[in-house]
């Protein structure tokens, strides 16, 4: 695995917990995270005021403010560093937290561990919010030029269909 494809997986959760409050256990990423790692999900999904401080660390990453609620992850949720060869793949790589943690400490320490290396400057994950109007969620863009603007093919063409509709409605 590539490590930038890692970290943009780390990130796609942090995604979903800030979007949905919650990490969908039976989804693909979530779920195969959680089996390799040896991590029980919370009971009913309930990741207390992770998703919050998630979601205002996000609004700052994209918004190039200071990083104040990374800071506070980092604080609340400290990492802890150390090398994994669990994959089988022959190879070392970092991890931030340890097999079998609860899962709110495990998804809190992956992400900010995560959130601090897209605050230096990772160039492998950029991070968005989404542009079409009344959605506001954020979304991972790992494309290669770096252009997406929507978090889904839905609102993209919703916002299509709208700017349509409006172009044609001035020409009438």
């Amino acid at each position: 695995m590539q490590y930038g494809d890692y970290i943009g997986n780390v990130t796609r959760l942090a995604v979903e917990l800030a979007n949905t409050g919650t990490l969908d256990q039976h989804g693909e990423l979530v779920a195969a995270f959680f089996a390799e790692h040896e991590i029980v999900p919370p009971p009913e999904g309930d990741y207390g005021d992770l998703p919050e401080l998630v979601r205002m660390a996000l609004a700052q990453l994209v918004d190039g403010t200071a990083p104040d609620a990374v800071h506070r992850l980092l604080s609340d949720y400290p990492p802890e560093m150390h090398l994994s060869d669990h994959d089988g793949l022959g190879g070392w790589h970092i991890h931030f937290s340890r097999n079998g943690a609860p899962a709110k400490r495990w998804v809190g320490q992956q992400i900010a561990a995560q959130f601090a290396l897209v605050t230096a400057g990772d160039p492998a994950v950029t991070l968005g919010r989404c542009a079409a109007v009344g959605c506001g969620n954020y979304f991972v863009d790992q494309s290669r030029n770096r252009t997406r603007r929507f978090c889904s093919n839905a609102c993209a063409s919703r916002t299509t269909v709208a700017a349509y509709r409006a172009r044609v409605a001035k020409n009438s």
